[in-house]
């Protein structure tokens, strides 16, 4: 039987961690449509929260998205009732950003679905394992919890 592609490929900690990663997406993904939330909106209702009141250009450069595509979401977001834009008090010339209690509301179902998400993904590892999983991930990814 012939060896299976790609063999050094797919032998490279950053080929596997690129398919952890991307599987880790897909189920989070999917657990936030079942809420109506796409991956960015999920992200921007949860900096919103942790920064609140935020001014629109500080919320975009905290989250690294394009100052167009931060629009976009705060669009939707604003539709659905679940952030206000607003003059910031600070500087009238900015929109401050907060969340409505609805948007609170979601987001905590949101983070919670999306940690029953990642338990899918870290199902196959003890709970040690998990731990040093997690260790291990942030020291190597050069992030700080």
């Amino acid at each position: 039987m012939p060896e299976a592609p790609l063999a050094e490929i797919r032998s490279l900690p950053s080929w596997l961690l690129g398919r952890a990663a991307a599987r880790g997406r897909a189920l989070v993904a999917e657990a936030l449509a079942g809420h109506g939330l796409k991956m960015w909106h999920h992200v921007v209702l949860s900096a919103v929260r942790d920064l609140a009141p935020v001014a629109q250009a500080d919320l975009g450069r905290g989250v690294g998205l394009d100052p167009k595509d931060l629009v976009g979401v705060l669009n939707d977001l604003q539709a659905g009732g679940l952030v206000l834009r607003e003059p910031d008090p600070r500087d009238r010339r900015k929109n401050a950003v907060s969340l409505t209690a609805e948007g609170a509301r979601l987001l905590e179902r949101c983070e919670r679905a999306a940690r029953e998400a990642n338990d899918t993904l870290l199902e196959p590892l003890s709970a040690a394992e998990r731990d040093r999983f997690m260790e291990l991930l942030v020291r190597i990814s050069g992030t700080r919890e």
